[in-house]
C-alpha cells in the first residue's frame, strides 16, 4: 500500500481501533475518543452532576475503557459499552456523594407496566416519532441516528449530514427542544388524529 491509499484512523472500524489502542496505538485511541466524546458528555450531561462531578464521570468512563480495552466483548458496539459505563460512574458518583440518597438499581421495582401504561408509551413515542418526520431532512437524519436503539458514532452521523463533529451537540440540542415544545403545544397531536 501506498502512502495515499493507506487507510487512515478514520476509515477503520470499531474492531480494529480497539485492538491497535489496545496494543498501544495512539492515533486509534485518539479517533475511539473522537468518536466517542459528544456520546459520552450527553450521557453524563443527563444526570446534571455538578461540573466537578461531571468531568470525573467522562474521566472514570475513559478509564474503564482503557482498563477493559483488552476484554471487550464486541467492539463494534462500543457506543453502547460507553453509554452503559458512564451511566454507572454517573450513579456511582450520586452514591458516594455527602447528604445524597443512594439510588440502588436493585431497589427500583421491577414491576411490569400495566396494559394502559402500554398504550400511553406507544402513544407517546408514536406522537414524538410524527413530529420528528416534521423536521427537515437533516435534523430528522440526527434525530434517528442519535436516538436509534444502537446510536451511531458522532463523526458517522457528521459525515452523512455534512455537520461538523463539533456542532452536532448544539444541534441536537436545538431539535430536541423544537421537538418538545411541538410535543407541550399538543396541537400536532389533534392535527394528527
Amino acid at each position: 500500500m501506498t502512502a495515499s491509499t493507506a487507510p487512515t484512523t478514520q476509515d477503520l472500524r470499531n474492531t480494529e481501533l480497539v485492538a491497535l489502542a489496545a496494543q498501544g496505538d495512539n492515533r486509534a485511541w485518539a479517533e475511539i475518543v473522537a468518536r466517542y466524546r459528544g456520546l459520552v458528555t450527553a450521557v453524563v450531561r443527563n444526570y446534571r452532576l455538578q461540573d466537578a462531578d461531571a468531568r470525573d464521570a467522562e474521566q472514570r468512563t475513559w478509564l474503564r475503557l482503557v482498563e477493559h480495552l483488552g476484554s471487550l466483548r464486541d467492539p463494534d458496539r462500543l457506543g453502547g459499552w460507553l453509554s452503559t459505563t458512564a451511566s454507572r460512574e454517573c450513579l456511582r458518583i450520586l452514591r458516594e456523594g455527602q447528604g445524597m440518597v443512594a439510588l440502588e438499581m436493585d431497589a427500583v421495582p421491577t414491576s411490569d407496566p400495566g396494559v394502559e401504561e402500554q398504550v400511553v408509551d406507544a402513544d407517546t413515542a408514536a406522537r414524538l416519532w410524527r413530529i420528528v418526520g416534521t423536521l427537515p431532512p437533516r435534523g430528522r437524519t440526527i434525530m434517528t441516528a442519535l436516538f436509534a436503539d444502537e446510536p451511531r458514532p458522532y463523526a458517522e452521523v457528521a459525515r452523512d449530514t455534512g455537520i461538523p463533529i463539533g456542532s452536532l451537540g448544539p444541534s441536537r440540542a436545538r431539535l430536541i427542544d423544537r421537538v418538545r415544545r411541538t410535543f407541550d403545544d399538543g396541537a400536532f397531536a389533534t392535527a394528527a388524529q
